[in-house]
């Protein structure tokens, strides 16, 4: 009985966790405008944050506990209960923290009725999850015609290109006589057209008074399926990389990777068409657009027309392209290793040149530093290892043995890569992109404008959760870190002092690393 009413708890548990989330996103789509045409200056309650933090110490001594052997106390029906009820209740004092009651009930009634259809939505999707999966899913018995359509286009295209094909459709396994692969049903597409189903709409959505209608919506399908074409793409790459004699490139690093790459792809050219295709995006009346071709000064009147109707900043290049850069460069360094990513220096580069390329935008930057920000890199490195530190072993991790494995001079040129990664470019585009840019573009679109002492307290906050959930694992160190780097940030109000912190504490988790043999960390 107390099993069964374990696991029951536990599925309405991960029923209501899919259901906040998806009505959370339904909100914010439905709600978003409402909310924005609506300012007003509130304070940042302390005591709350206060509460908050106290929570966030609690969820960490129950991860504690589980770590040093209380996992039969932690785990029974009181412990998981508890621990969700904490969770929650720091959930509910942060949002109180940066905004007081009074404005979540207003703001309820300014987006009325946008709530309930978030509320539907989110029901709708969570009752569908389910159902749709089983389109992809491989235990069923029978096959998916996406699947099997799937499986025929991988062939098709694998005999114009190779010989000796082998082909099973009632096993859905494919390849060459050297290397072959199993087409599973989760492989047949269905998931990245669902993100860049999601992706197109939500763009369309934010860009609308920006784009024309209904031609914009012809962009949809042509994502859909381009996306489908670098699926069967992705596909026969690996097995040719399989069939060159790199197997564990193929199935660990390339297949990781490339789905991501290809809804890369596909989402950065939706975003592009839509930006420069004519017969999609409108054109900014300002009176002598009809004259253009014959008047130069219109010409530049039309310009600067476009710019403005863009509503973005074009400083914004500068601040996001360096981090774009990185995970640019991480997603082919992957796609190109096995189970060590061995062209990791590319990141490195990659981020220091387009740094190189703004050099003169970043220059306006204050890049002046304190004592306190290395004080604080340092807090943030131990924050960072804490559960580390009281663990009983270092979590597994492949990199130490193979950096064992390399010759001396290659160990130790990407060891310092890794440490240059870490204590200059990952530092400066981090900070850039979540504290120079997102922070302030949160609360202005013209974002250079905004004086980093002027910071708000949801900026920091909404800034800094971005960063810490880009941390995997880490999250919750991350939000931690991103929140004392924002808030030395908006004391000092010089960009030195986020960045020498952030450096701090990579060059002490660098050290940690490199004299404990920790390489889970890294």
């Amino acid at each position: 009985m107390e099993a069964r009413l374990f696991k029951t708890s536990n599925h309405i548990g991960f029923f209501l966790h899919k259901f906040a989330i998806l009505s959370s996103a339904a909100f914010l789509a439905f709600g978003y405008s409402r909310l924005k045409a609506r300012r007003e200056s509130t304070s940042f309650s302390v005591p709350l944050f206060g509460g908050h933090i106290v929570c966030v110490i609690a969820v960490c001594l129950y991860r504690l506990a589980t770590l040093r052997g209380f996992g039969t106390l932690v785990e029974s029906n009181a412990g998981i209960f508890a621990a969700r009820a904490t969770i929650l209740l720091g959930i509910v004092l942060l949002a109180l923290a940066c905004l007081p009651l009074s404005s979540w009930i207003a703001a309820v009634r300014i987006t009325s009725p946008s709530w309930l259809f978030a509320l539907l939505a989110g029901a709708l999707a969570t009752a569908l999850v389910t159902p749709l999966r089983s389109l992809w899913d491989a235990a069923g018995s029978e096959s998916s015609a996406s699947q099997v359509l799937t499986f025929r286009s991988v062939s098709a295209v694998l005999r114009l290109f190779s010989s000796g094909v082998v082909a099973d459709l009632a096993t859905f396994t494919i390849g060459t006589q050297r290397f072959q692969v199993t087409v599973s049903a989760a492989c047949s597409g269905l998931e990245g057209l669902g993100l860049v189903l999601a992706f197109t709409t939500v763009w369309l959505a934010y860009h609308r008074k920006e784009n024309r209608f209904p031609q914009a919506l012809l962009l949809i399908p042509c994502a859909l399926a381009g996306v489908w074409v670098l699926n069967v793409a992705r596909i026969c790459a690996l097995i040719w990389i399989g069939d060159a004699g790199a197997p564990t490139v193929a199935m660990v690093g390339f297949h990781s990777q490339a789905g991501w790459i290809a809804f890369t792809g596909v989402a950065i050219a939706f975003s592009m068409a839509t930006q420069k295709l004519a017969w999609v995006r409108k054109v900014p009346s300002h009176g002598a657009y009809t004259d253009s071709h014959s008047d130069p000064a219109a010409v530049d009147r039309v310009a600067a027309g476009l710019v403005r109707a863009s509503g973005e900043s074009p400083a914004t290049s500068a601040y996001l392209l360096p981090f774009l850069a990185i995970l640019a460069a991480s997603f082919v360094s992957k796609a190109a290793s096995g189970y060590f990513e061995w062209l990791y220096p590319l990141r490195f580069v990659a981020a220091l040149s387009v740094l190189w390329f703004f050099r003169a935008e970043l220059k306006k930057l204050d890049w002046r530093f304190g004592w306190l920000a290395p004080v604080t890199g340092s807090i943030i490195f131990l924050v960072w290892i804490a559960s580390s530190w009281w663990s009983k072993e270092p979590q597994a991790s492949q990199l130490g043995a193979s950096l064992a494995a390399l010759a001396p001079s290659a160990r130790f040129t990407w060891i310092a890569f890794r440490i240059a990664a870490a204590a200059i470019t990952v530092p400066i585009a981090e900070e850039l992109a979540f504290r120079g840019f997102l922070a302030r573009r949160l609360m202005n679109r013209e974002f250079e404008t905004v004086p980093f002492t002027s910071l708000s307290a949801v900026a920091m906050v909404v800034s800094s959760a971005v960063f810490g959930l880009l941390h995997g694992g880490h999250w919750m160190e991350g939000i931690v870190a991103g929140l004392a780097f924002a808030r030395l940030l908006k004391w000092r109000g010089r960009f030195g002092d986020a960045v020498v912190a952030h450096a701090t504490s990579n060059l002490l988790l660098a050290a940690w690393v490199l004299s404990r043999g920790d390489w889970a960390q890294w």
